[in-house]
């Protein structure tokens, strides 16, 4: 069995990883070390652009290396501006929701949907990690056309390694060094209202960067209020720290900090 990570100490950063944090804080209104250090948190990316090309539905999502945690799935786009780099998705970590395990008329394996209606931690939604040892034990293969309507990804998650600061460094796409910064060649304007926080960073290469998520979401993304975040998850006891999506529905980047239940123990 295997948990991620918790959270790294303030004093055991790297000098850019303190500039991060602080730009982070900015961005969130309170500094990180404000946050549980303990949780596990998650990045989640949602949004016609992945829904209407079907990308979520291909079947590299159910092939036993995805599922295992083995091989990363990369996102069909980048996050930022031309960031040329691909976000990588982590089947794994990523919900998936089996709405039929319990229908006499599912094409599942009976004995297959029971042991995976077992592993669900909250009605049909399972970790894709305790999916990967079902499909060896009875043989099933989940990318066959028959069965491709017997699933769905409910929150697709990012490769991170469960830490706040890590999310935020996925999901605003930092990179890990100064030098991973996206180079955007259009004007991406803040928001007015951004424009007192932003001065408070003083990397000029971040403080552009992060002017990217701070925009009406015409030509970056727009962060949302905690009251307009979306509902995925919360039913389940997770909590939304940050949102940020552009302004034509396209994509939504979600920073979730995991309950305990679906944060869970992969079985590996």
């Amino acid at each position: 069995m295997t948990t991620e990570a918790p959270g790294t100490p303030v004093a055991f950063l790297s000098d850019w990883d303190r500039q991060l944090a602080h730009a982070f804080g900015v961005l969130l209104g309170r500094p990180l070390d404000g946050f549980d250090p303990e949780a596990v948190y998650a990045v989640g990316l949602q949004g016609n652009a992945l829904n209407e090309s079907g990308f979520l539905r291909e079947p590299d999502w159910v092939r036993p290396e995805a599922l295992s945690g083995a091989i990363p799935i990369p996102c069909p786009f980048g996050l930022s501006g031309e960031a040329d780099r691909q976000p990588l998705f982590d089947a794994s970590t990523s919900i998936f929701e089996f709405w039929r395990c319990d229908s006499p008329k599912s094409p599942l394996p009976k004995e297959f949907a029971a042991a995976l209606k077992a592993v669900c931690f909250a009605g049909s939604l399972v970790r894709g990690a305790d999916i990967a040892p079902l499909l060896d034990r009875f043989g099933v293969d989940l990318t066959t056309p028959a069965l491709k309507d017997t699933w769905q990804i409910h929150f697709p998650r990012l490769v991170c390694d469960g830490t706040l600061l890590d999310a935020l460094r996925v999901a605003l796409d930092t990179g890990r060094t100064p030098e991973e910064l996206v180079s955007v060649t259009f004007a991406t304007e803040p928001q007015e209202e951004w424009e007192e926080e932003l001065a408070t960073i003083e990397h000029p290469a971040l403080r552009a960067h992060l002017a990217y998520f701070c925009t009406d979401g015409e030509e970056g993304l727009m962060p949302l209020h905690q009251d307009e975040t979306t509902a995925v998850l919360k039913d389940e006891g997770c909590e939304p720290v940050s949102e940020w999506e552009d302004g034509h529905g396209q994509i939504t980047i979600t920073v979730m900090k995991l309950s305990p239940l679906v944060a869970g123990s992969a079985a590996m």
